[in-house]
């Protein structure tokens, strides 16, 4: 057997899953979602999920916080990057406002990846992203450990020939793999309080 570890972009996962109009996958298990997508010839060890803490609106927030705390109930790392607002101008009016940006997540990513690998925690690795800034560690990684097969999971409208070209192999999350990988309807929490999956991800 092969030992597996699945890291997750939360935020790039998410975001496809929104643009393809699979509003009823949202509330998804990401544990389960790595044991649907292994191979029976892979162990699958750890799940890493990559996100920011919504900081900009008040109801998106409180969605994010119970679906993490759901989240949490599984045996899984989470790794928190930011949300920083920086300065947006327009060119026609010179209007200036301030939007939110996640960072730190791909930087993130990157380091969990190479430190796994430096420390031999994996023989497969699973990267869900369509993110092309994952190319250098990955190509670090396969030029450093060619034994070890790194292999890019695309989310629906997300994928990159810049990740499939350096990939050992891709493909694509398929709305049926989301639709079996939910979690259920009602969550208890680890400090039990029941999580109920919010009523705009139905």
């Amino acid at each position: 057997m092969k030992r597996l570890n699945v890291y997750i972009d939360g935020f790039n996962l998410y975001f496809g899953i929104v643009e393809s109009g699979f509003n009823n996958c949202k509330w998804l298990d990401i544990q389960l979602l790595a044991n649907n997508i292994k191979l029976p010839s892979q162990d699958l060890c750890e799940t890493k999920y990559f996100t920011s803490r919504i900081s900009n609106n008040v109801d998106k927030q409180k969605r994010q916080d119970i679906y993490i705390e759901a989240l949490l109930t599984k045996s899984i790392s989470i790794t928190y990057g930011q949300f920083r607002n920086q300065p947006m101008q327009c060119n026609s009016c010179s209007n200036v406002w301030y939007d939110s940006k996640e960072k730190m997540t791909d930087v993130n990513i990157a380091t969990t990846m190479m430190i796994d690998a430096f420390t031999n925690k994996f023989d497969v690795a699973f990267l869900i992203s369509g993110d092309s800034d994952l190319v250098p560690p990955i190509k670090a990684i396969r030029g450093l450990f060619p034994q070890k097969e790194i292999w890019v999971v695309f989310p629906p409208n997300r994928e990159s020939n810049a990740l499939k070209k350096i990939a050992n192999g891709s493909f694509v999350l398929g709305r049926k793999k989301l639709e079996i990988s939910q979690l259920p309807e009602e969550v208890m929490s680890n400090y039990g309080v029941v999580l109920k999956r919010p009523t705009s991800w139905i």
